[in-house]
């Protein structure tokens, strides 16, 4: 098992922002966290990256508490956020060179690279380009590019569709389904059913910091889905 939440509560005072989650991400699956703004998606991200401790109960990757190993926890993952924080001076092979060095990447040459950042879908005439003239596309696909390079195990999404066009949308998602192939874990934080149906292996919909559905996604459609997310959704 990849990761595994146990329990795992977060309070801000008297709010509940993560109430009692069980859930686990195996290699080659990806498990979908639907919900609204508020639901506890982010805080469950941020609880498995380390960002922020529980008040009780487990998260762990690869059998390690993060909060008790957080260097050993980090080396086993990549995270993706909403927005790709890289160099935009930099082009996009300069950014890959750069974060995977700073990783411990450094088997890599230029010629290496490029094709990882080919593996990741980037346009090979966008390589050398400075990141600052990227689409937010694209810049995932820097983003999917460093998981590759650290040979992440685990990949944290957060919303990493937002904003994208379809096309994009669609780019990503294949992206994904290629890394699942491999093996690797993945738990994405997403608003989006559509992309979640297809890319997911599980999808887990979250209301008040609880989750109160957990499906496989091989046994709902699209429209399955979308009835079951309102239904909960109505108070």
């Amino acid at each position: 098992m990849i990761l595994q939440a146990e329990q795992l509560v977060k309070h801000y005072g008297e709010h509940v922002a993560l109430g009692g989650l069980d859930l686990s991400v195996n290699a080659g699956e990806v498990f979908c966290l639907l919900g609204a703004n508020g639901a506890g998606k982010t805080t469950t991200i941020q609880l498995f990256l380390g960002f922020i401790e529980p008040t009780s109960g487990s998260a762990k990757i690869k059998g390690l508490e993060v909060k008790d190993h957080p260097l050993e926890t980090k080396k086993a993952l990549a995270y993706i956020p909403e927005n790709v924080m890289l160099y935009p001076n930099l082009t996009g092979l300069e950014n890959l060179e750069y974060f995977s060095t700073l990783a411990g990447a450094t088997q890599y040459d230029a010629n290496a690279l490029r094709a990882i950042l080919s593996q990741a879908g980037l346009p090979n005439d966008a390589v050398d380009n400075p990141v600052g003239t990227y689409s937010k596309g694209m810049r995932q696909k820097v983003g999917i590019a460093m998981a590759i390079a650290r040979r992440a195990e685990l990949l944290l999404l957060d919303e990493p569709t937002s904003g994208l066009d379809p096309k994009a949308s669609n780019e990503f998602s294949q992206l994904v389904a290629s890394l699942r192939e491999r093996g690797v874990a993945v738990l994405m934080a997403t608003h989006d059913l559509f992309r979640s149906r297809e890319v997911g292996t599980h999808i887990g919909i979250m209301k008040r910091g609880r989750l109160v559905t957990h499906l496989n996604a091989n046994d709902v459609t699209h429209n399955d889905l979308e009835r079951i997310y309102l239904e909960h959704m109505h108070d």
